[in-house]
């Protein structure tokens, strides 16, 4: 009977994706048909950054995703505490991080380094804004010469106080750091408030600047996506939440990145869907629909997309064991 109604669910999803018109601009000039689909790595493996062969990710792990069917690997960054007294960042992190790049374009994979230090950023935004500057300022220096293969994701969720209005000022001043040694290389750029959809139309980006890719996460709906997560008060104390692909259920992801969607045929900016996925305390069949109908529903609309994560929660791959998650990956990857 489940898997009855799990072929009921996917063909009920099947219908739905049809049905939504391509909102976004497809072309070959697209730089999200380079990015593909992709997955984010290596944000909390702290080990990792001091010591790579100590780390839990291994080298080997970046041919196998690419084998797997991803093109892309967003490699979240938290540089600030390796950053000395005058913003200059630690010798040995900028060799792990070459490490990563150099390894990354070996299995023949799309790098986006994305500063993830939306947390620190948001405390005290002002007090951060030289780390932030100076963040980008050496690392395009240090990779002006690397392939357009290497793309930079300027800041990962600002929030709270990290206002739109200080963000659009903040993100100004970055791309014109970057565009004096890298004119050529691609940008990822996200609205305030979380990298929400909603706050789009907040987002002021530099007009003549086509080489940007706007990014948006999705976690819709939350009581679904972060049952159980300990770090979310909300909804912590939540279980046994289902997403079953119902209508309704359907309907609500839709029309919520369909708004993405209408906003990047508006502006003329193609959206990376950054982050997306569920946490672990779900039920995998329930997850499992959930990802395979963001990701399809994604793709229908012309966004590259990047799953939330390898390693840890939302896993998709069990280093423990040494094996995928095979449902999630199933999903992700439609082949």
């Amino acid at each position: 009977m489940k898997r009855l109604f799990f072929f009921v669910a996917v063909f009920m999803v099947s219908i739905s994706i049809n049905q939504i018109s391509l909102a976004q601009i497809v072309s070959a000039s697209n730089p999200c048909l380079k990015l593909g689909r992709g997955v984010n790595i290596l944000g909390y493996d702290k080990a990792f950054w001091m010591d790579h062969t100590k780390g839990r990710f291994k080298e080997s792990y970046f041919k196998m995703i690419k084998d797997a069917g991803f093109s892309t690997v967003r490699v979240n960054l938290n540089p600030f505490s390796q950053m000395d007294g005058q913003n200059k960042i630690n010798t040995k992190w900028l060799e792990t991080l070459d490490w990563v790049v150099n390894k990354s374009f070996e299995a023949n994979l799309m790098v986006i380094l994305d500063l993830h230090e939306f947390t620190t950023m948001a405390d005290n935004p002002e007090e951060k804004k030289e780390m932030f500057l100076s963040f980008w300022r050496q690392i395009a220096q240090r990779y002006k010469d690397k392939s357009r293969n290497l793309v930079f994701e300027l800041l990962n969720e600002p929030n709270q106080k990290l206002t739109v209005e200080i963000w659009n000022t903040f993100l100004s001043e970055a791309v014109n750091i970057i565009r004096s040694t890298n004119p050529d290389r691609t940008l990822i750029i996200g609205p305030g408030n979380w990298n929400g959809i909603e706050s789009l139309t907040t987002l002021k980006l530099p007009e003549n600047d086509r080489n940007i890719i706007v990014t948006v996460h999705f976690y819709h709906r939350m009581r679904f996506t972060h049952q159980g997560a300990a770090w979310a008060a909300e909804y912590k104390n939540l279980s046994g939440i289902k997403w079953n692909g119902t209508p309704e259920e359907i309907n609500e992801v839709e029309s919520k990145l369909k708004v993405a969607a209408d906003w990047s045929l508006q502006n003329n900016r193609p959206i990376f869907l950054g982050e997306f996925g569920s946490y672990d305390k779900g039920d995998i069949e329930s997850r499992v629909r959930y990802t395979s109908f963001v990701a399809r529903t994604a793709e229908k609309l012309g966004f590259c997309w990047a799953y939330w994560q390898f390693d840890s929660d939302f896993i998709l791959y069990d280093i423990d064991n040494e094996q995928w998650v095979r449902p999630i990956l199933d999903a992700l990857i439609n082949k």
